[in-house]
């Protein structure tokens, strides 16, 4: 049977979770190379002690080779036809790491979804819906709020100071990411407003490019105390404080910058270590999110809103235009287009706003 039928197939649950480490470790490792679940294969008995007595880190590679000429999977039967974003997901399409190259191609392409999300558009998912912005009173998180306004959601948003934004239900102001106690001024500020979706989308990025002999180490650690653990805080916070609602939507705005594995590419020379690590424990914390409040039906997704001319990234804005960097109206309507097709079965999922493609870890 080739590869791409396997992967067409789906096996009953064998469980191999009692196997030694490193034997789970390489099911894993083949588990996904064949795009089904790790508890879903099977290994002859010969194979599974061969597992037992890999003890060293060095022999994974070869008991991996053993161990993909002998894995079975039995009584395959058809998979279930996958929704349209989990199709991108179960087929492995991934988004292009090279920015440049990526914008280049839709353009090759002419792909509506990158150069005219108005031809795909879909914010059906946030009408009517009472929506939390943290950090909505400028740039992005501001374009958002004025996007969701004209959607007819119910808009309340978080801010340091007190601050006016017309057309929305609520401001809460005095909202600090970096405060443990936050959730007190959320409950009080909600009273009794039941969120539907939240999109924690406050953050931080110094400004100044970080190298080897020019790291600042206070700076690194602020960027990850408010990009990553502040989505924490909040999200626990209405959690915690019973205010969310049921079927709830957590929404975490990271970046394409928390790939570890698009590092070679996108900083082949290293630098901005701080954002970087910061948009990584973001997306992990968002994953552990994901994985706990799976079982209340509270569905967790990291967007990154893709590249935008706001104040964050004017640092880039000599390379705003070759790498189709957008008005952030137009990056709003990407990241509700994206909350709209949010369900459970997407969640835990790290998703690109240009093109609706996943990003690798």
């Amino acid at each position: 049977m080739l590869l791409d039928e396997r992967r067409m197939l789906k096996p009953p649950n064998i469980c191999v979770r009692t196997f030694p480490r490193y034997a789970r470790r390489i099911t894993m490792m083949i588990a996904r190379d064949l795009n089904t679940a790790s508890d879903e294969l099977i290994m002859p008995d010969e194979v599974r002690e061969c597992l037992d007595r890999a003890v060293a880190p060095q022999l994974s590679r070869n008991i991996q080779s053993v161990v993909r000429s002998t894995i079975t999977l039995v009584k395959p039967v058809p998979m279930q036809p996958p929704t349209s974003r989990s199709v991108a997901c179960a087929a492995g399409q991934y988004s292009t790491p090279d920015q440049q190259a990526r914008f280049a191609a839709a353009k090759k392409e002419n792909n509506p979804r990158v150069l005219d999300i108005e031809a795909v558009y879909d914010p059906s998912g946030v009408k009517g819906k009472t929506v939390m912005v943290t950090g909505g009173n400028r740039g992005l998180g501001l374009g958002i709020v004025e996007e969701l306004l004209a959607q007819g959601s119910k808009v309340i948003v978080t801010t340091r100071k007190p601050t006016e934004i017309p057309g929305v239900y609520k401001v809460i102001s005095g909202v600090e990411a970096t405060d443990d106690k936050v959730g007190d001024v959320l409950c009080k500020g909600l009273d009794s407003d039941k969120v539907d979706i939240l999109i924690n989308s406050a953050g931080y990025f110094y400004e100044k490019e970080e190298k080897i002999e020019s790291m600042n180490f206070e700076e690194q650690i602020k960027m990850i105390n408010i990009c990553a653990c502040g989505p924490l805080r909040v999200t626990a916070a209405l959690v915690n404080g019973g205010c969310l609602a049921d079927g709830a939507k957590v929404v975490v705005i990271t970046s394409q910058g928390g790939s570890i594995d698009w590092r070679t590419t996108q900083n082949p020379e290293g630098g901005d270590y701080g954002h970087h690590m910061s948009k990584a424990a973001a997306n992990m914390g968002a994953v552990l999110l994901s994985q706990e409040l799976k079982p209340s039906g509270i569905s967790v997704v990291m967007l990154h809103p893709g590249f935008n001319k706001t104040d964050m990234t004017k640092k880039y804005e000599h390379i705003w235009e070759i790498e189709g960097a957008v008005d952030p109206c137009v990056g709003a309507k990407r990241v509700v287009h994206e909350i709209s097709a949010i369900t459970m079965e997407t969640t835990g999922k790290f998703i690109n706003c240009e093109d609706g493609l996943e990003i690798p870890w």
